[in-house]
């Protein structure tokens, strides 16, 4: 039996994003200044953080509401909730 790439499992959920980010950094400056380590862009499963133009561009469309940012930022710099009801993650299998 083949073995599945986390890419591949993610192919089988199904995402219904909504208009408004359920992710929010509070102070790009910080980001950008204060946090030497960027944790969100290498902890993310879903590589839903990424660099661009000097700051955290965050794209919660692909989320998998697991929380792993929330935990990881050493600046507490993410305000993370749940999506609005109706939106977000649709695991296929558990």
């Amino acid at each position: 039996m083949k073995k599945l790439r986390l890419e591949d499992k993610l192919f089988l959920d199904g995402f219904r994003p909504d208009d408004t980010s359920h992710l929010i950094v509070k102070d790009e400056k910080v980001c950008a200044g204060k946090c030497e380590c960027r944790v969100c862009l290498e902890i993310c499963p879903a590589k839903v953080y990424r660099w661009e133009n000097e700051k955290v561009v965050v794209f919660h469309e692909g989320c998998l509401e697991c929380g792993t940012c929330r935990i990881a930022c050493p600046e507490d710099n993410l305000d993370w909730r749940y999506p609005r009801g109706g939106f977000g993650i649709n695991h296929r299998y558990g």
